[in-house]
Order: structure tokens, then C-alpha cells, then sequence
């Protein structure tokens, strides 16, 4: 708080130094265009829009009236006359019902072509309630400073009525007159004495929004049962600058500051602004770096985590490059020609490195979205193997035939990769050729018999798993198996089908058929048939399921299936492992 304090004190006395910079300066910006710079012949900077428009505001806020009125489109007989007055009521229009933007009002001899209409321009609004008045400038031809900008003729004409209501209106009127006549740099004692009185309010209010911004948060750690790490605290100053500053911005929209004051307080707290947001930006982007860090350390990825702490600053830097440039925009400076230089410098770097900056970003894109990690079982095109490293350049894989393949990121980003590794449960999908001589309900036992068992086994998935009557192929009636296996482990899953294939044989043999070869060996011997006996069995237990009503097709009952599952003992019980899954 003693920082913040401080920091709000230097500026507020630093206000009134950037109000009383020259205006000269100013005047000299206004003249700078994108085309050669061209020597101004009017003493009163009146051959651009802009140096009409600020020089008319300095020239009345220094009370010099009469100067102001050499701003304004009148005979010269008017101008003796009736000009120090007009000058006086159009400054009180510009600094309580203009609306518009001085940044905006432009800086070419010619003035903004986009409008259409030569020697004319609109740099706002005079806004009184209902009406709206044009605020217009026209450009004339002056004998002795040939042509230059003058608030139009036009303008003038509303410029009595509009501050007949304004001056009813104003607050002055309550106030000690004392306060309302004294001036200081443009403005008057009251407004100077507000802007200081809402300092301290503006605090009070980012100091609340800071609080309600805390209050979900806890409550979030509460209900997760966190402990609370004081991240928030490293927040609460920048936010406690960008609301405070914010909040006296809203304020000061109320106290009504003179147009050419009003300029300079608002690049004043759209500084303190941009600090507030830019250093909530960066502490934002520290703290998400470095969480990151941690958890990719705490799950052995070293590499990544060394990865985070150069990804931090590299982000460190790019919102401290933001920082100065949004302060700049803000300060009035013309970013084009910086900018310019970026892109060109930005072009050259990445012609001379761009090999080098593709496998950067591939690797950092890799490692981002944790396509694959060390240890990952991957094919990468026609060629597969573990993923051994993973570094800023490549990627080093160990092939089947232990040989080490590397990969370059940036090509290896482009790539269509097959992760082994993160699948949950591994395909069993034979297909099965049966002999033609097989009769239907012999493949119908067939049939019920295999999904039967697959129903039964505990390591196949039961709800996918199937068999269905697929195909009559050329030589073989094709049956095709549908089955997920409930294991991650590729030598586990060997063990398993292997598992599969034997009971699937041992099945297709007590069926009674058997598997068609397709062979063209013309056999000129006795062929000795079905096994009759088998046949005659299967058939038969065909029978009896049509006649009890239990025909398992298209699939078993439900209560049977309940009963099915597991029922099986795997590995069997005369296995060597003694009947208990030790495979994998």
C-alpha cells in the first residue's frame, strides 16, 4: 500500500507537469504527416485541422481571447468586435459539449479526403440535450498565411443559443465563486480539488472489486478442500491499479475537465491503465508457467518442464514489448513505422532460420498437446517403435529392429501417428473359413457355441462381443468374429488369443464341420464325409432349443447371457500359472 501510494502521488503531481508541457509540441505533431514534412507559413499553426483546433484551445485557455478569435472564420470588422466573445462561448462548447476525439482530427494540409467534401471538414459534435450541432472547420485562403483552417461560419451561427443553455445548466452556479473563477492550468479550483478528492475513492473502489474478485475463489478452495497458496495475493496489486484507475476515469467523466486538459488526463490514466492490465498480464502468465513446470516435473517429463521455464520468459518479454507499445499508442506516438520494423525484422529471422523455427514450434506443439510421450509404443508412417526422447529438434524413436530413428518436429507435427500406448483394450477380430458341406443348424451350434464362449470369458469384453455368418466366399463359409480384449498389455493379449484360437478349434471340432482350405488339389480317393454321429448331435441340440423356445438367435436371452459371463476359468485350472491371471 505505501508503493501504491507513492506511485499515485508522484502522478497526481506529475499531472500538472504534463499539462503545462508545450504546447508546442503538440502543434509540431499535429503538422507530421506519413508524406514529407512541408514548413508550416502560418505563425498560428492553422494549415492542418488539428493545429487549428489545438492551437484555438491553448490560445483560450491561456485567456488570450483575442488570439482565439484570429481561429474563426469572420470578417474582420466582426472579428474586432464580436471575436474575443465568440472565441470565450466556443471554448466553454469545446470543453463541456463536444463530442469527439482530438486524436482523430487530422494532421494533412488537405485535411481527411475520406469524406468527400474539399476544404471541409466535421471533427465532431456539439451535443445539448436533443440537438446535435456539427462541429465544422473550412479551409480559406489568407493573404498574408495563404490557406488555412478556420472554425466555419456555420459553426459559429448555433454557437450563442447552444451556450445559453449550457450556462444554464452549469454546476459552477453552486459553487463558492472563488473556486469557479481562479484558474490554474486550464482549470478551475473546484475540478482540481475533485480530481484530488477522487483519488482516494477511486482506491476505495478497486480496493472492493479486488475483494469481490477473492470471494469465489475461496469459496472454490473451500469446497475442494484446497489449502490456499496466497496465489491470489500476487494479483491483487496489479488489479488494485487497473480497477482504482478505471473507477477515477468514471469519476472524472462526471466532473466535466476542459477539452485540452481533459487530453492530457486521459493519456495520464490510460498509462496507469495499461501498467494496471500489462502487470496482471504478466504475473498471470507467470503463475500458469510455472504450475505447468511443476506438473510436467512431477510426472518425469524434465524436458518439458525445462521447455516451460523458456516459454515463461519468452511470454515475459512479449507482454513487456505489449506493455511499451500500448503505453506509446496511448502517449500519441505513431506505432506505424515501429511496427514496420518488427515485420520486417520478424521476415528476416524467419527466412534465415526457418527450418530451425519449424522444428521449434513442432516441438513445442508436440509437447503442447502430448500427441506422444517417452515410452510410447507409436507408428510414424510405415515405420514403428518406442518413443525414446523428445527434444526441441527431433524426436528419437527405437525401431522394432532396435535401430534409432530420428524425426525432425516440424515433421513430425504434420504426421499421422498411431499411439499403441493409450489404447484401453486391444481388437480380436479373426475371421473364420467353414467347410460348404457344413449344414445349417451344424453352423448354427457353431455360431451360438463361439459367442457363447466369448460371453464366458473374462478377459473379452461381452457387451461388443460377436460372431455373425458374414459371407459365402469361394471356397469356405466365412464367419467373422467382433471382440474387444480386456487388456492394455500386447503380451498379454498374445497369451489371450492364443487363448481364443484353441477354444474356437476346439468348438469348430465338436461341431462336427471343419475349416475349408482353399486348395485346388483334386482328390481322386473315397472322401469319407461328415462325422454322422457328430451331426446328428448338433442337430438334435438345435432341435431342442426350438422345441424349449431357447433358439439363441439373433442372440441369447439376457438371463442366460448373466449367467454366461465368467464362467470360465482362465487359465484353466491345469495351467502351469495354477489357474490365476499372472500374465502381463
Amino acid at each position: 500500500m505505501k508503493k501504491l501510494a507513492l506511485l499515485v502521488l508522484v502522478v497526481s503531481l506529475s499531472f500538472p507537469g504534463l499539462m503545462a508541457q508545450s504546447v508546442t509540441s503538440l502543434l509540431k505533431g499535429a503538422t507530421q504527416t506519413a508524406a514529407p514534412i512541408v514548413a508550416s507559413a502560418d505563425p498560428l499553426g492553422r494549415d492542418t485541422p488539428s493545429g487549428t483546433v489545438l492551437g484555438f484551445l491553448q490560445a483560450a485557455q491561456d485567456g488570450n481571447e483575442k488570439a482565439a478569435a484570429d481561429y474563426l472564420q469572420m470578417s474582420a470588422a466582426r472579428r474586432q468586435s464580436q471575436g474575443p466573445d465568440m472565441a470565450g462561448k466556443l471554448k466553454v462548447l469545446m470543453d463541456s459539449a463536444f463530442v469527439g476525439s482530438l486524436r482523430r482530427i487530422s494532421t494533412r494540409p488537405e485535411g481527411n479526403l475520406e469524406n468527400g467534401v474539399a476544404d471541409q471538414q466535421t471533427i465532431g459534435l456539439f451535443s445539448n440535450g436533443d440537438q446535435d450541432v456539427p462541429v465544422m472547420l473550412v479551409r480559406v485562403t489568407d493573404p498574408s498565411a495563404g490557406k488555412i483552417w478556420l472554425f466555419s461560419s456555420e459553426t459559429l451561427s448555433k454557437v450563442s443559443e447552444l451556450y445559453d443553455n449550457v450556462e444554464a445548466h452549469q454546476v459552477e452556479n453552486k459553487l463558492p465563486q472563488s473556486l469557479v473563477r481562479n484558474v490554474f492550468l486550464g482549470m478551475p479550483l473546484w475540478q482540481w480539488l475533485a480530481l484530488l478528492a477522487a483519488i482516494p475513492a477511486a482506491l476505495a473502489i478497486g480496493w472492493a472489486v479486488v475483494l469481490l474478485l477473492a470471494i469465489p475463489r475461496r469459496l472454490w478452495l473451500k469446497f475442494r478442500n484446497r489449502p490456499n497458496l496466497h496465489s491470489y495475493s500476487r494479483m491483487s496489486k496489479p488489479l488494485l491499479v487497473f480497477f482504482s484507475a478505471l473507477a477515477h476515469r468514471i469519476i472524472v467523466h462526471y466532473i466535466g475537465l476542459p477539452l485540452l486538459p481533459r487530453l492530457y488526463y486521459y493519456r495520464t490514466i490510460g498509462i496507469l491503465i495499461s501498467i494496471g492490465f500489462f502487470w496482471f498480464l504478466l504475473r498471470v502468465t507467470s503463475l500458469i508457467m510455472q504450475r505447468l513446470r511443476l506438473h510436467a516435473i512431477s510426472v518425469g517429463r524434465v524436458g518439458t518442464g525445462t521447455l516451460m521455464v523458456l516459454a515463461e520468459r519468452l511470454l515475459a518479454a512479449l507482454v513487456v514489448i505489449a506493455a511499451i507499445l500500448a503505453i506509446l499508442a496511448v502517449l500519441g506516438f505513431n506505432l506505424t513505422t515501429v511496427l514496420a520494423g518488427l515485420g520486417i525484422g520478424g521476415i528476416a529471422i524467419a527466412f534465415a532460420a526457418q527450418k530451425t523455427l519449424e522444428n521449434l514450434f513442432g516441438g513445442i506443439s508436440v509437447l503442447a498437446d502430448e500427441v506422444i510421450r517417452v515410452g510410447d509404443y507409436c507408428r510414424f508412417g510405415d515405420r514403428s517403435g518406442t518413443v525414446e526422447d523428445i527434444s526441441l529438434r527431433s524426436t528419437r524413436v527405437r525401431t522394432d529392429a532396435r535401430t534409432e530413428l530420428s524425426i525432425p518436429n516440424g515433421t513430425l507435427a504434420t504426421m499421422s501417428i498411431e499411439n499403441f500406448t493409450r489404447r484401453d483394450k486391444i481388437q480380436f477380430s479373426p475371421a473364420l473359413a467353414i467347410r460348404y458341406e457344413t449344414t445349417a443348424d451344424q453352423l448354427r451350434y457353431l455360431l451360438a457355441e463361439i459367442r457363447r464362449m466369448l460371453y464366458e470369458h473374462p478377459k473379452v469384453e461381452s457387451n461388443s462381443a460377436g460372431i455373425r455368418f458374414a459371407n459365402f466366399d469361394s471356397s469356405a463359409l466365412r464367419l467373422e468374429i467382433a471382440a474387444y480384449v480386456l487388456t492394455r498389455d500386447s503380451n498379454e493379449f498374445i497369451a489371450i488369443r492364443e487363448d481364443l484360437l484353441l477354444r474356437i478349434m476346439g468348438i469348430v471340432e465338436k461341431s462336427g464341420t471343419g475349416f475349408a482350405f482353399p486348395s485346388q488339389t483334386l482328390y481322386f480317393s473315397r472322401d469319407s464325409g461328415l462325422d454322422k454321429e457328430k451331426t446328428a448331435a448338433a442337430e438334435q441340440q438345435v432341435q431342442q432349443w426350438r422345441d424349449q423356445h431357447k433358439l439363441p438367435f439373433p442372440d441369447f436371452a439376457a438371463e442366460d447371457k448373466s449367467t454366461f459371463r465368467d464362467s470360465i476359468a482362465y487359465p484353466p485350472p491345469e495351467s502351469a500359472v495354477g489357474g490365476k491371471s499372472q500374465l502381463g
